[in-house]
């Protein structure tokens, strides 16, 4: 199992660049941010540093969308840093939400979404592409290569990311939701003639490696907030029992839900989570000590996760990043990290980010 992680674009930049040296020291794979340019900053301005003070790790979204940038402006963002560091990107994409909902629209359609992923993986490969009925290709770009990996929660998302995915995001990390949609997912892939183990399976949930359990919780009770804010436009198309079309346990606690503030999105302490208890934040996150993460992760594992990405979003990030390498990425079976990870400069505040 590859392990990644998630963070957010806070400024300064350089600190989210010293961040993934660290992260890269430390045997993890991926690199990835949020990207929401009113509340963060531009990532793939980021990525650029970070692909050149980095030798391996892959860097890319969690998640783009549809909206927010031209189609073909997005392919050309991978394509050239695919061209100067060597195809080290990936692209997670989803429906939309904080970045589109912040400028006041809503999320794009299922249909769009479908057309978008086509379109960037085409032309980044240095295909044609059909773009809104015109012929569209990059002719710089030779052999190219763009993973599109689609996040999802809903039933016709879920099947969208088995019909044309390269793979699927599941924000949360509870093994029996996560067997349910991955199911769904491969179940989509067989329907649709595609082999389901082509799809890479990545679980992406806030991680906390410590003993204070309490403290951890309050923490990454965020998280819940932030998945309770998605599934509400499941249970606005499909009713509170959700018919179906998704777990109970994801309908189910966010009846005290009373609205969203994009303003403290993935924030810690935000002040619009109260409505989710502590055994959803226990079961959607990673908290306690390692055995306990590595418990959990094994358990993901076993249910074909591929890659777990952790959301580094709370006050001891160093610490549990520094876990992670030393002991959780190993035992995984990951490459231990070759020197200890460099030290953040005294400028650059190890608990910020």
């Amino acid at each position: 199992m590859d392990i990644g992680v998630v963070f957010q674009c806070d400024p300064p930049a350089r600190e989210v660049v010293a961040l993934a040296k660290r992260a890269e020291a430390a045997g993890f794979s991926h690199v990835w941010t949020f990207d929401s340019h009113l509340l963060w900053q531009e990532p793939f301005v980021i990525y650029s540093q970070i692909l050149a003070e980095t030798e391996r790790v892959m860097v890319g979204p969690m998640v783009t969308n549809p909206g927010t940038r031209d189609w073909t402006v997005t392919a050309s963002l991978f394509a050239t840093l695919n061209e100067m560091y060597g195809n080290r990107t990936v692209c997670g994409i989803g429906r939309g939400d904080s970045a589109l909902r912040t400028l006041g629209y809503p999320p794009t359609t299922i249909g769009e979404l479908r057309d978008c992923v086509t379109v960037i993986r085409e032309l980044a490969h240095g295909r044609t592409a059909d773009y809104r009925g015109r012929q569209v290709r990059f002719p710089w770009v030779s052999g190219g290569a763009l993973e599109m990996w689609i996040a999802a929660y809903g039933p016709r998302a879920l099947r969208l990311a088995g019909e044309v995915g390269d793979g699927y995001i599941l924000q949360l990390a509870d093994p029996d939701i996560a067997a349910w949609m991955i199911g769904t997912v491969r179940r989509a892939a067989e329907r649709a003639g595609r082999d389901p183990a082509a799809i890479t399976f990545c679980v992406a949930a806030p991680a906390y490696v410590g003993d204070d359990l309490a403290h951890q919780r309050d923490q990454c009770r965020w998280f819940g907030g932030m998945v309770g804010n998605h599934v509400a436009d499941i249970v606005a198309r499909y009713g509170a029992d959700g018919s179906g079309a998704v777990p109970r346990a994801l309908t189910d606690y966010i009846a005290g839900r009373r609205g969203y503030d994009y303003a403290e999105h993935g924030r810690v302490g935000n002040t619009h989570t109260d409505f989710v208890p502590d055994e959803i934040v226990d079961r959607f996150c990673l908290l306690g000590p390692v055995s306990a993460h590595l418990e959990k992760l094994a358990a993901l594992r076993e249910l074909g996760v591929d890659q777990f990405a952790v959301y580094l979003q709370h006050d001891d990030k160093e610490h549990t990043l520094a876990a992670y390498g030393e002991s959780v990425i190993p035992a995984l079976g990951g490459a231990p990290s070759p020197a200890p990870a460099p030290r953040i400069g005294p400028d650059v505040p190890a608990t910020a980010g």
